[in-house]
C-alpha cells in the first residue's frame, strides 16, 4: 500500500526567505573582523586612542584653555613657561607654553585638528583620484592603461614628501602672499592628496583585470549596463577590503607629511600652529612630539589588524 503524499501549500503571508550568496557572504566577513577586533586587545587599545584623539579634536574649543589661533588671547608674559608639575609652572597652563605664550595644550587640540583634518580630506582625495584611475586602467585597458601605469611608475620613483614639497612649492610661488590660512590648508590637501593616489590606483586596477573576466560582468555587459555602473556598483566592491586598508595607512602617512611640511616651514603658517610647528623648550617639543607618535602608531596598529582580518587565507 503505497503512502498518500500530502502537498502543503505555502502560507501567503509567511516571509519569504531567499538565499544570497553575497549577502551571506558579507554578512560573514563582517562576523570574522568583529570576532577578530574583539579578540585583539591591541587593536581595542589603538581603536580607543585613536578615537580618543578625534574627539580631542572635535573638542578643542571646549577642553582649550586658549584659542592659539586669536592673537588677542595671546600674552607674552606668559611665554616659556615650564608644565604646572614643575617649579615654575603656573596655572592654568597644564604642558606651559611656548615662545608666543601659547597654552602648549590648547595647541595641541588645535594642531590635532589641522592634522587631522588635512590627513582625511587628503586622504580621501587621493582614494577618490587612485580608484577612478584604477578603474579606468583596469576596464578600458590598452593605450588608457598603458599612460595611467606609466605615470604611475614615474611618481613611485619620488618620495612623496618630494612631491607634496613641490606642488605646496609651485603652489605657493604663483600665488605668493594672496594665500590665508585656509587656502594653505587646501593647498596641503591637494599636495598630499596627488602623493598617495598610485597605491590605490594600482591595487584597483589589479582587481579590476580580475573581475571583468567573470560572467557576472559578461551578464551585465550583455543586458545593456553602461560602463561606469558596472565599474562602481559591481567590480568595486570586491576591491573594498584593500582600499581599506590603504586608507588606513596612508592616513597616518597623510598626518606625517603635514606635519613635516610644517616643521620644513611649508605647511600652515605661524599664527596656525599644527603638530609640526612647535619648537623651543623641551615640553613645547615633547608633548606635542609624543601626541603624534601616539596617534601615528594607533593608525597604524588598526591597519595591520585590518589587513589581516580582511585577508581570506587568515580566515
Amino acid at each position: 500500500m503505497s503512502e498518500a503524499v500530502v502537498q502543503h501549500k505555502a502560507d501567503p503571508s509567511a516571509p519569504r526567505t531567499r538565499f544570497l550568496p553575497g549577502r551571506w557572504f558579507g554578512r560573514a566577513i563582517e562576523s570574522d573582523v568583529f570576532y577578530s577586533f574583539r579578540r585583539s586587545r591591541l587593536t581595542m587599545v589603538a581603536a580607543a586612542v585613536t578615537v580618543l584623539f578625534f574627539l580631542l579634536a572635535i573638542s578643542a574649543s571646549i577642553l582649550a584653555v586658549q584659542n592659539p589661533f586669536d592673537p588677542a588671547q595671546l600674552q607674552l608674559m606668559n611665554s616659556r613657561i615650564a608644565p604646572i608639575w614643575t617649579a615654575d609652572g603656573q596655572s592654568p597652563f597644564l604642558l606651559g607654553t611656548d615662545e608666543q605664550g601659547r597654552d602648549v595644550f590648547s595647541a595641541i587640540l588645535y594642531g590635532l585638528r589641522i592634522s587631522l583634518t588635512v590627513g582625511v580630506l587628503g586622504v580621501l582625495l587621493s582614494g577618490t583620484l587612485g580608484i577612478v584611475l584604477g578603474l579606468i586602467a583596469g576596464y578600458v585597458g590598452g593605450a588608457v592603461d598603458g599612460l595611467i601605469m606609466r605615470i604611475a611608475d614615474v611618481q613611485l620613483t619620488f618620495p612623496a614628501i618630494l612631491i607634496a614639497l613641490l606642488i605646496n612649492g609651485v603652489v605657493k610661488s604663483v600665488f605668493g602672499d594672496r594665500l590665508d590660512a585656509m587656502s594653505t590648508l587646501v593647498v596641503l590637501v591637494f599636495a598630499i592628496g596627488l602623493s598617495f593616489w598610485v597605491q590605490y590606483a594600482r591595487t584597483v586596477r589589479g582587481s579590476v583585470m580580475v573581475e571583468k573576466s567573470r560572467d557576472y560582468v559578461a551578464a551585465a555587459q550583455l543586458i545593456g549596463l553602461p560602463a561606469p555602473v558596472i565599474m562602481l556598483r559591481h567590480v568595486l566592491p570586491n576591491a573594498m577590503g584593500p582600499i581599506l586598508v590603504i586608507a588606513t595607512i596612508n592616513l597616518a602617512l597623510a598626518i606625517i607629511t603635514e606635519a613635516t611640511l610644517s616643521f620644513l616651514g611649508a605647511g600652515m603658517p605661524d599664527t596656525m600652529p599644527s603638530l609640526g610647528t612647535l619648537a623651543g623648550e623641551w615640553w613645547i617639543v615633547a608633548f606635542p612630539g609624543f601626541a603624534l607618535a601616539a596617534l601615528i602608531l594607533a593608525i597604524n596598529l588598526l591597519g595591520d589588524w585590518l589587513r589581516d582580518a580582511l585577508n581570506p587565507k587568515l580566515r
